[in-house]
């Protein structure tokens, strides 16, 4: 199940790592080793997406990335960013690194890139530090301040259509694109494909179970219900594992208009079609859930059909990115398919 290695192996001596940065800003400045790239893109590539409109005039040299998992795409393709976002949740270690990163970058035998802090938003100096000729934020919640701060430094890839929205394979073909990798990013997507059709053939119990994602809940408070909508990757993703959408979170989707979206607990009878649950937390929280007058109600919530995922590596399981998609898995797949009944 590790056909992602496979590609990253297969591309040899065409792999463009970019630049072995230490963590220190000095290490980012230097300049990047010379690349040897097999890509028959021309350039100039342009590439319109929510912000605006972007031309990367020649092959770029130091690819830097922020927001969340945008550093995978290169990764996935052997190029090593000059810089990228710290990881800021399910990072069980403290190095700011998840674990499949990890493994790349030891894969690759490149040292960790500067590790952008953005707890509090995107630092734009550190990035400006790192000289890069290209920035991706495919998946990213970039407001227009953010974009045009940040085409200041280099040309900016933003998401293709809203924030936070961008799914897997869109994050691939994009970013690939922007880099004259285009040819290489469509057969990682089909590399990854493949490895989950097969991770889902292997529990074909799972097939149509109507599964609704729930937001961080509060379980002091348990008057609203959030959740993500069907513009959220980690709904997109049921799709992928063969799972099927609500009727009410669709309609309740096309209400809220954005990523995530609430009711009120009172309106609880409107979810009586959801028969699987995903969300982050433990087995406190199934208790709140179960202890609670009208959630406990939720055929979902009597039945124990809650898939509960921690803040660990295998917390982010349900927001498929470019290279923990393969990391984890036949584990995320492996929980639906328990709290579904569908061993």
């Amino acid at each position: 199940m590790r056909s992602l290695r496979l590609l990253t192996a297969s591309l040899g001596a065409a792999a463009l790592v970019l630049s072995a940065c230490g963590s220190s800003d000095d290490e980012a400045a230097a300049d990047a080793p010379s690349k040897d790239s097999s890509s028959s893109a021309e350039f100039p590539i342009t590439i319109e997406h929510a912000l605006g409109t972007t031309t990367i005039e020649e092959e770029p040299e130091r690819v830097a990335t922020v927001a969340w998992a945008n550093h995978e795409v290169p990764l996935a393709l052997g190029v090593v960013p000059v810089g990228m976002a710290a990881a800021n949740f399910g990072d069980d270690d403290g190095d700011g690194l998840l674990p499949w990163v990890s493994d790349e970058l030891e894969e690759l035998g490149a040292e960790t890139p500067v590790l952008f802090d953005e707890t509090d938003g995107i630092d734009f100096e550190a990035v400006a530090d790192t000289e890069p000729d290209l920035i991706l934020a495919s998946y990213s919640g970039l407001t227009q301040e953010d974009y045009d701060t940040l085409t200041e430094i280099a040309p900016t890839i933003a998401y293709p259509e809203a924030p936070w929205s961008t799914e897997w394979r869109d994050m691939i073909l994009q970013s690939s694109e922007a880099m004259g990798m285009a040819a290489e990013g469509e057969e990682l997507v089909a590399d990854l494909e493949a490895e989950i059709t097969e991770a889902v053939d292997a529990h074909p119990g799972l097939a149509g179970k109507k599964t609704m994602f729930l937001t961080h809940v509060d379980t002091t408070d348990l008057s609203e219900v959030s959740y993500y909508t069907t513009q959220d990757t980690r709904a997109k993703f049921f799709t992928d594992l063969g799972l099927a959408t609500p009727a009410s979170i669709e309609e309740a989707s096309q209400e809220a208009g954005q990523f995530s979206g609430t009711l009120s607990a009172e309106q609880v009878d409107k979810l009586d079609d959801v028969e699987v649950i995903v969300t982050y937390g433990d087995q406190e929280l199934v208790e709140a859930l179960e202890s609670d007058p009208l959630l406990s109600k939720m055929p979902a919530v009597e039945n124990d059909a809650i898939v509960l995922l921690p803040n660990t590596p295998l917390g982010t399981a349900a927001n498929p990115t470019p290279l923990s998609i393969s990391y984890v898995l036949e584990d995320y797949v492996a929980m639906l398919a328990k709290a579904a009944g569908a061993e």
